[in-house]
């Protein structure tokens, strides 16, 4: 298992007469060698070089030991109580390498769930020095979302192509709960006028439905799109705020019935309702890395085609850890919509979008946008990230491979202790019997210096151990992980 080497310039990435053009702009402004600044934009960089990865794997025997001096005047912050709860100070980082994390305690920890499922190459990935260059030859980041620049331009486009389809709309925003309120935007501007002046919705009248996958009991809590009020009534949040009046409705069925899916179709698909749009994930690490199946989706998607209703595939969670960008591409899937975010940009700028089909581009421009949506830097990092995984995809697929293998070879030596392995690749967990064993597990896994922990925040959710090695996780990080793995449960 050897990641395919990447070297390439910032024109490789962006294109030569971008570079040429930043290079002469920038030498006008400053004064600066044009000859030194185009040199800047035209020198290869290294993705990933060989002793880089050798550096990490000798690392790996240090893991959850303390290998400096920790920081010993560390401030509480002003963060609110839930924030100041659940803050552990001494795993907070002081410098990160790879998948590696130094934190305040001075201890050596192993990104397990590539911090909360974002840096998807890991810390300071040297590709991105790419992105350092640009910065030098003054290429802002802060941009206007009339004057969006040819690097963000360039982006929509790879992205268009990358997802295939019928896919020909790009929106960036910054956030994943912007991009999914978005897409819950575009459902319902063909059920109510964004402004007055409007043209009438093709469905005005009837009353949005929005299908969601929930939980085992058809209960809608299983499923996770994000922090805005909307979304959040999506997974039961605010209830009485939902109750009130009857804008729209959530409806939820279980995980990979296809029985609830017809079901619910047969309900909503009459006057007065209408179904707005089915919104799922693929992976719900949200609910215990639950893995939605090719035949539930595909079923689905059928419904959804026969009725006119969109399809929103949340890869917020899953894109950038699969070969092909896109986990629904491996699924067969030609979703209406696709929300991408966190694996894109690696952790460097939160950089969200939204890939649609141009029948619902049905909204102003002030219907979805934000400041800092168009940033010239983030759409580089997206770049970078792009271009490694393209070459790499085969590889992180394998690696996910060995790593779902191990996982399941583990269930099968503690039949006791571990219920199922859930998720796919490398977005997977461990299931206990209860809270209590896997809280028991994640304490020793957090003395190895593993940042895993059981997910526990709602009241239902199954108790899950889950991981998400970040795609650079090589052989030697998913035996040590495995091995230590064994070790504890071992205990």
């Amino acid at each position: 298992m050897n990641f395919v080497s990447v070297s390439c310039s910032l024109a490789d990435l962006v294109g030569a007469d971008v570079v040429a053009a930043a290079a002469r702009a920038r030498a006008f402004l400053t004064g600066g060698d044009l000859v030194a600044l185009e040199r800047l934009g035209t020198e290869p960089v290294e993705f990933y070089p060989v002793a880089w990865q050798r550096r990490l794997q000798s690392l790996l025997p240090q893991a959850g030991q303390t290998v400096v001096a920790p920081l010993v005047t560390s401030r509480d912050g002003g963060g609110t109580r839930a924030f100041q709860t659940a803050t552990k100070k001494a795993a907070a980082p002081l410098s990160g390498l790879g998948y590696f994390r130094v934190g305040e305690d001075g201890r050596l920890y192993i990104i397990s769930k590539s911090e909360h499922y974002h840096a998807s190459l890991g810390h300071s990935f040297p590709g991105y020095e790419l992105v350092a260059r640009a910065r030098a030859l003054g290429i802002p980041n802060a941009t206007h979302n009339n004057t969006r620049g040819a690097i963000t331009r360039r982006l929509e486009e790879e992205l268009l192509r990358a997802a295939g389809g019928t896919l020909d709309r790009v929106l960036n925003l910054e956030t994943g709960s912007l991009a999914a309120e978005t897409a819950v935007k575009l459902a319902l501007a063909r059920f109510y006028r964004h402004e007055p002046t409007g043209t009438e919705p093709v469905y005005q009248g009837r009353t949005p439905v929005f299908l969601v996958v929930g939980d085992d009991d058809g209960a809608v809590s299983g499923n996770y799109h994000g922090t805005t009020i909307f979304a959040q009534t999506m997974r039961g949040l605010w209830p009485e705020l939902l109750g009130r009046g009857d804008a729209w409705r959530v409806h939820a069925v279980r995980p990979n019935s296809v029985a609830d899916l017809a079901a619910a179709f047969r309900q909503y698909e009459s006057s007065p309702f209408k179904i707005a749009a089915f919104f799922h994930e693929i992976v719900m690490m949200n609910y215990g890395a639950r893995r939605l199946t090719k035949e539930f989706l595909q079923a689905a998607y059928r419904l959804c085609a026969e009725h006119d209703v969109p399809t929103v595939v949340d890869e917020i969670q899953s894109c950038m850890w699969y070969d092909g960008l896109f986990l629904f591409r491996q699924y067969g899937l030609e979703p209406a919509m696709v929300v991408i975010g966190k694996g894109f940009p690696g952790g460097e700028y939160p950089a969200s979008r939204i890939l649609f089909q141009s029948r619902l581009d049905g909204l102003p421009q002030f219907g979805s946008l934000v400041t800092n949506g168009q940033e010239e830097l983030a759409s580089l990092a997206y770049l970078v990230t792009m271009r490694w995984m393209t070459a790499n995809g085969a590889v992180v697929d394998e690696a996910g491979r060995r790593l779902e293998a191990g996982f399941r070879q583990l269930a099968a030596e503690f039949p006791d202790t571990i219920s199922a392995v859930e998720g796919h690749g490398h977005l997977l967990g461990l299931r206990f019997p209860d809270l209590a064993h896997g809280r028991q597990f994640c304490e020793r896994m957090n003395q190895q210096g593993f940042d895993i922990s059981v997910q526990s925040y709602k009241a239902d959710c199954p108790p899950v151990a889950l991981t998400k090695l970040p795609c650079i996780a090589d052989a030697a990080l998913i035996d040590f992980t495995l091995a230590k793995m064994r070790e504890a449960l071992t205990q």
